[in-house]
């Protein structure tokens, strides 16, 4: 029923067992409510399974005993209900009214007629009548029938209660009957009519099972919390039909009620497993808080997100625009106050032989280095420093004193001296200066000295090339150095820190990459003893300088390549700086008559001459007013041949030979042969020499260029042209680079080949050759200290005019170029001196003997097959 207008809401919790059976609900008139599981969890009274609570059977709770602990039991004929009555002829004695689409009710077990029975209100309970018959005021006020009626919320209270006393005791006395063996056929029972009040019907009663027959249609309704029954969802025709809301007296929250079954017409609902409960309510969950809202959670992060953002811009904005420029470099220095920077030096390539023999290479050291700004004591530090650096005390006070850094701020970084040993690093370390450490570096070692010191060269403290092949290849021998850049704690706590980073802090390095090593042509023990023959020859002739020069005929290698006076390139500020020069790529000289073979090869090719060829010569002859005479005078019309010329070295027969060539062929195959232009050896500072072209010819340069005066030219060309002679007229440019060896891969990469050009025919190149042995082995002949036993040796000598700072000097320069086998040449050496006094015969001739004979010895050349022609030098 619903409650009145003027009837406030009840709140709290709702009634354990719901609400009162006998009064009729919205939407459903006269329908008794369900019992299910919920209430036999609620309250089992003894006697009763909940199997047996479940099925919906129970009556409703009438009346109870004085004891709390006892409730009231309800006592079943053989286990089951009492089965409606039927009729006479089985119909139901009450069919359904019009209107009420619920099931048929219960009838009383006795055959009383239905309209007194209806009426009385001892008998039995009273049945519920349609709203617009049944005199609800009057049966709600009733009390006899053993429940307790609502009253309206205007009643008197004492009377309410008095009444609900009576109705409680009729109750009692009602279970008081039941106890003494009464059955539910009483009429005066008020509990038995009470639950027939409560059945859906006669067959509905009488089929009642378990809970887990199969059979069973539909589950037994469960309660709602406020004792109703869940009513299930039907469907009429395929289509549902929703239940409808109703607010009961004791709860304010409405509930979907479901339509009521339909009859069929013999009473029983046609429906009724359709219309059975499937599943409980589920209970309307409470509100989540509001943070638990996803809506609100996404409106909050997004105020939150745009807020940071909002923050971070105008942070940004006021750091770039209103702030001013001091602050920013405040900022800045202090930055970089806390990061130190560490070079890390690249592994510098070696320089090896031809064989991979170590000439120059990198060796691990110690590098000593301060940080200005941890220096406490300056001048007692570089006090200490200064014996064991070998440095004076004001540099080292001068390196340590504070000095702006590039970046900004004060350098933290300072070297003080590179290539230490890392004992004398490990004494230093002990002192613990402040501020003075030492870290891993690596110095410049050649293992031989002075072996090819003027030619490899020598570097500096900070690892970079400064003469000699280091120079020339720096940037391929020096790679890549790598930085370490790192942040550090205070500075000024602990002079230790400079070594230490924070970890975790920034930190950037960038690895070296190695440098490449570069494999020479020069061969390690062939160079050491041409070194060695040169420096006893030039002291024991007096020479200022000296150069030796070996080459491979065939490929234009440098086997050798030494120079006069040698230094020690381990310590090369030791020794003086021009005696630090590569003089047999950067001296020039006069060449002397070791031109006059030039000379003569060209007539050859020309066909000015032949090899049977005869010149009249005298004792002098004058070009241009100036005087040239024999070094071997001949009286006047002296016939001598070609070979004759050679050995003698007759000035007055080359320059009559130069003038059946003329000096524009002559000026041509000097080209050819390499004068004038440098060679390309790989030396750095290799001079060019110096031609005259034949307009620039004065009037005596007809006779001093045919002879090797008015020009210039270095003992590596003049070796590189007797090399194309000794070759088979095929000139190879000589080269000091073998192979280069890269130092990441070790890959090895040849050089690039050198060039070549074609200067004189094959056989051209064997006449002249053939012809140059009369110097050797004619008697007389200048050149008869260069032979070598067991070979056949062609070669010429020179004698010239040193050429200091453009102005000739009184000094020689006495030269001996030649090649051996003779007769198949292997190696072409040439050998120079500066002296005061003495010929290219006397103070070079000795030192080729020497040079080739370890030469050929040292490779294996087998000795000449046969021996030198006989030479006429008379025709």
């Amino acid at each position: 029923m619903p409650p009145r207008a003027d009837e406030p809401p009840r709140r709290g919790p709702q009634p354990r067992r719901g609400a009162s059976r006998d009064q009729p609900t919205e939407g459903r008139e006269a329908d008794p409510g369900f019992t299910g599981i919920g209430d036999a969890r609620a309250y089992t009274p003894r006697g009763r399974t909940v199997r047996e609570s479940d099925q919906r059977t129970r009556s409703p709770r009438t009346g109870r005993t004085t004891d709390p602990f006892r409730p009231a039991l309800q006592v079943l004929d053989d286990g089951q209900p009492t089965p409606r009555r039927r009729g006479d002829d089985g119909s139901p004695r009450h069919p359904p009214r019009e209107g009420d689409d619920g099931p048929a009710r219960r009838q009383p077990p006795h055959n009383d007629d239905g309209p007194a029975r209806r009426q009385r209100g001892d008998d039995g309970p009273a049945r519920r009548q349609p709203p617009h018959n049944d005199d609800g005021p009057a049966r709600r006020q009733r009390g006899d029938d053993g429940l307790a009626r609502r009253q309206p919320r205007g009643d008197d209270g004492p009377v309410r209660r008095r009444k609900q006393r009576e109705s409680g005791a009729d109750a009692a006395a009602g279970r008081e009957q039941r106890d003494d063996g009464g059955s539910r056929r009483q009429g005066d029972d008020e509990g038995g009519a009470r639950r027939r009040q409560r059945g859906r019907g006669d067959d509905a009663v009488a089929r009642r099972v378990p809970r887990d027959r199969a059979a069973e249609p539909a589950e037994a309704a469960p309660r709602s919390a406020n004792g109703r029954t869940a009513r299930g969802r039907g469907t009429a025709g395929g289509e549902r039909q929703r239940a409808t809301a109703r607010r009961t007296g004791g709860n304010d929250r409405e509930r979907p009620v479901a339509p009521a079954p339909r009859r069929t017409a013999r009473g029983r609902p046609a429906n009724a497993a359709r219309y059975a409960p499937k599943r409980p309510v589920a209970p309307v969950p409470p509100e989540p808080p509001k943070l638990a809202n996803s809506t609100r959670r996404l409106r909050l992060g997004t105020v939150l997100a745009l807020s940071l953002f909002v923050t971070i811009g105008v942070r940004l904005v006021t750091m770039q625009v209103m702030e001013s420029p001091a602050d920013a470099h405040k900022l800045l220095e202090q930055r970089n106050n806390r990061l130190a920077e560490v070079v890390l030096p690249a592994p510098r390539g070696s320089i090896l032989d031809r064989s991979g023999a170590v000439l120059a290479h990198s060796v691990e050291a110690r590098y000593i280095y301060a940080d200005p700004e941890l220096v406490k004591k300056p001048a007692e530090a570089a006090a200490r420093l200064s014996p064991l650096l070998g440095i004076a005390p004001s540099k080292l006070m001068q390196l340590m004193a504070r000095k702006k850094s590039p970046f900004g701020g004060w350098s933290r970084f300072q070297y003080l001296a590179r290539g230490v040993d890392i004992s004398v690093a490990d004494r230093i370390d002990a002192m613990k200066l402040s501020g003075i450490n030492s870290d891993r570096d690596e110095r410049r070692d050649v293992p031989g000295a002075d072996l090819a010191a003027n030619l490899i060269g020598f570097t500096g403290e900070d690892h970079t090339g400064l003469e000699g092949l280091e120079a020339r290849y720096d940037d391929l021998l020096s790679g890549t150095d790598g930085e370490r850049v790192f942040e550090r704690g205070n500075p000024g706590v602990d002079a230790g820190q400079l070594a230490k980073e924070i970890p975790g802090g920034y930190h950037r390095e960038t690895p070296a990459q190695p440098g490449t090593s570069l494999q020479l042509t020069i061969d390690r023990d062939l160079q050491f003893e041409v070194q060695r023959f040169l420096s006893d020859d030039m002291r024991r002739v007096n020479a200022t300088i000296g150069a030796a020069v070996v080459l491979d005929v065939q490929t234009g290698e440098v086997l050798a390549q030494a120079s006069y006076p040698a230094y020690n390139a381990a310590k090369p500020f030791d020794a003086k700086p021009a005696d630090r020069d590569d003089v047999a790529s950067s001296v020039v000289a006069d060449p002397g008559s070791t031109h006059k073979v030039f000379t003569l090869g060209a007539a050859l090719q020309e066909g000015v001459i032949t090899p049977e060829s005869s010149i009249t010569i005298g004792p002098a002859l004058m070009r241009g007013g100036a005087r040239f005479p024999d070094t071997h005078p001949q009286p006047r019309g002296t016939k001598l041949t070609v070979p004759g010329v050679l050995a003698y070295s007759s000035n007055v027969g080359t320059i009559l030979i130069a003038d059946r060539l003329g000096k524009q062929k002559l000026y041509e195959y000097q080209q050819k042969f390499g004068l004038g232009k440098a060679t390309g050896v790989g030396t750095p500072g290799e001079a060019s020499g110096r031609l005259l072209a034949p307009e620039q010819w004065s009037g005596s340069a007809s006779g001093s260029v045919p002879i090797g005066m008015s020009v210039d030219a270095t003992l590596i060309q003049m070796a590189a042209g007797y090399a194309a002679i000794a070759n088979d007229g095929l000139y190879v440019q000589p080269h000091l680079i073998k192979d280069t060896i890269s130092g990441t891969t070790g890959a090895v990469t040849p050089a690039d080949a050198p060039q070549t050009r074609r200067v004189l025919s094959p056989a051209v190149a064997r006449q002249l050759r053939t012809m140059m042995e009369a110097v050797v082995d004619v008697k007389g002949a200048t050149g008869t200290r260069a032979a070598v036993d067991g070979y056949r040796v062609a070669g010429k000598t020179g004698t010239g005019k040193m050429l200091v700072e453009g102005r000739y000097t009184s000094h020689n320069a006495g030269s001996f170029i030649g090649m051996a086998p003779a007769d198949n040449p292997r190696f072409v050496i040439g050998v120079f001196a500066d002296v005061a006094n003495g010929t290219g015969g006397e103070v070079a001739a000795p030192a080729f003997q020497k040079m080739m004979s370890f030469a050929l010895a040292h490779y294996r050349v087998p000795p000449s097959g046969s021996k030198a022609p006989k030479f006429k030098i008379y025709p």
